[in-house]
């Protein structure tokens, strides 16, 4: 008998920000893409995570940041890159930045609320690519860039977990090797 659910999660793969196009999802997918990412095991209920939409306009605007920081913090970064770096967000149709947030609470430590935010990543992908959408978790420099902390006016217990770029892939990505079980997985034995 096969699973729906466990079919999606041994054939899910990501595609690459550059093989994404429009149309984007709806207003309505975008909030059943955030509702399943914000179900994710929680300890404590401190929803150690938040999402930063960029779409349409935003998406342009921020690429003006992006080129600015990248000119500020590197050094002389050439002129194709300013470039790339001012349109890095055109890539999809829609970027979440998901920030792990996290709480002070000796009950849930800090390394449990990081994984929430990491699973809260993984859930979106989940979702996108279950309503049909290509989507890709990366972070690259700017998911680093303390230029790129400022502009997202994150706080001082918050950090860039990813950005998960949506869209629809223009083409099938190829399948990647994956590790086999004999190697990632054993029996504990005392």
């Amino acid at each position: 008998m096969t699973n729906p659910t466990i079919d999606h999660l041994l054939t899910r793969r990501s595609v690459s920000a550059n093989s994404l196009g429009e149309p984007g999802p709806s207003e309505s997918e975008i909030a059943q893409m955030l509702t399943a990412a914000a179900r994710v095991p929680d300890h404590k209920k401190l929803v150690p995570w938040r999402f930063l939409l960029f779409q349409g306009e935003g998406r342009a605007a921020f690429g003006k940041i992006l080129a600015g920081i990248c000119q500020a913090e590197e050094k002389d970064p050439s002129t194709f890159r300013l470039e790339t770096e001012a349109n890095r967000f055109m890539r999809a149709p829609l970027v979440i930045a998901v920030i792990s947030r996290v709480v002070k609470n000796p009950a849930a430590p800090e390394w449990e609320q990081v994984l929430s935010a990491g699973a809260a990543c993984q859930n979106l992908l989940i979702a996108a690519t279950a309503l049909g959408y290509g989507a890709q978790w990366i972070t690259e420099w700017y998911g680093y860039s303390q230029g790129v902390r400022a502009a997202l006016k994150l706080a001082d217990n918050e950090r860039v977990a990813g950005f998960v770029y949506i869209g629809t892939a223009k083409e099938k990505p190829d399948e990647r090797e994956r590790p086999s079980l004999a190697d990632i997985a054993q029996a504990w034995r005392p």
